[in-house]
């Protein structure tokens, strides 16, 4: 299937100076301001990665899906029309707006705005994050993940995962149904979830470095309330993170350590959404009982991963590694 990767974020809201004290103070992002309407921010070599656009309807996001070549673009472009899906290709204005060769548009069965594009432009400048980072975890994998919530769970699904050629990573059928899917290596790029309404729950962001996570924690302890969830580690991404709110009705995730997939292995079925450790607050903010906290540990092999990517960040850590049999 076409698509690589989520190439990029876009939020309706008009609070847009709220948007880039938050982009570059909390989460490390580059400021790029675009025209007088929208704020655009960096996270790599792109020249945008998360727009800000009070043109767009107040909390509605745009969803930007990569794929490799103008080929590549028209073969989904065929694939969802014969599906029945409006497919719009857009003007090079927009293209030019985004920061793009080229894109088409179409919903998806909840009414998400979905944009395919291919031929991103890359900066002429570094990227000079808004706080001391060690840079964000993009490249092949894209700019990391979302979580969405259908009221019609198994049409997404199958939009998703037979239209769009996303690859089902691990799920859970009860007590309620999600699915985990990817399109790279990074273990989800979106995250299918069922609930009563349509909604985008959070953008994750995953740093090259744990002292990046733990600094931008750090931030937050003078303004607590802008914690959603703790410090914590997931069992299915192994992701280390906290979620914090945004000024918009959606929350970043914060994150490093996240696991890698491949297209071998089975999708495995979950039990329990319940973190190792950590993660306090995130299932009460959506009103639901907090699940029992995980016993077991991530395999050896998959500690190994992180071990090798931190290896050489601090003394610490590289004494870690003789200890990694001890599970």
């Amino acid at each position: 299937m076409e698509i690589q990767a989520f190439g990029y974020l876009g939020v309706g809201a008009s609070n847009l100076d709220d948007w880039a004290a938050f982009a570059t103070s909390n989460v490390g992002m580059q400021a790029v301001d675009r025209v007088s309407s929208m704020r655009a921010f960096r996270m790599d070599d792109r020249k945008q990665r998360l727009f800000i656009d009070r043109t767009i309807e107040p909390g509605a996001q745009v969803f930007g899906w990569e794929v490799a070549d103008a080929a590549a673009l028209e073969s989904l472009a065929a694939r969802l029309e014969a599906a029945g899906v409006a497919v719009k290709r857009e003007p090079a204005a927009l293209a030019d707006q985004r920061c793009v060769m080229e894109l088409i548009s179409f919903p998806d069965p909840a009414g998400n705005r979905l944009e395919a594009f291919h031929g991103a432009e890359v900066a002429d400048t570094a990227f000079k994050p808004g706080r001391d980072i060690s840079g964000f975890r993009t490249g092949p994998q894209g700019m990391g993940h979302t979580l969405l919530t259908f009221p019609e769970i198994d049409a997404a699904l199958g939009f998703y995962k037979d239209l769009l050629g996303f690859r089902v990573s691990d799920f859970m059928v009860a007590p309620l149904r999600a699915y985990f899917m990817h399109v790279n290596t990074r273990h989800h790029s979106v995250a299918l979830v069922a609930a009563p309404v349509r909604s985008m729950h959070h953008l994750l962001v995953e740093y090259y470095q744990l002292d990046d996570v733990g600094q931008g924690y750090d931030l937050l302890q003078s303004a607590p309330d802008q914690i959603v969830a703790t410090l914590g580690r997931h069992p299915n991404d192994l992701m280390t993170s906290y979620y914090m709110r945004t000024p918009s009705n959606i929350y970043v995730e914060c994150g490093w350590g996240g696991r890698e997939v491949d297209d071998v292995t089975p999708p495995v079925e979950m039990t329990n959404l319940g973190s190792f450790w950590g993660h306090k607050g995130l299932f009460e903010d959506i009103g639901a009982p907090t699940p029992r906290a995980e016993t077991r540990r991530a395999p050896v092999q998959v500690m190994e991963g992180n071990y090798e990517r931190m290896a050489g960040t601090c003394p610490w850590w590289d004494a870690m590694r003789g200890r990694a049999n001890v599970v």
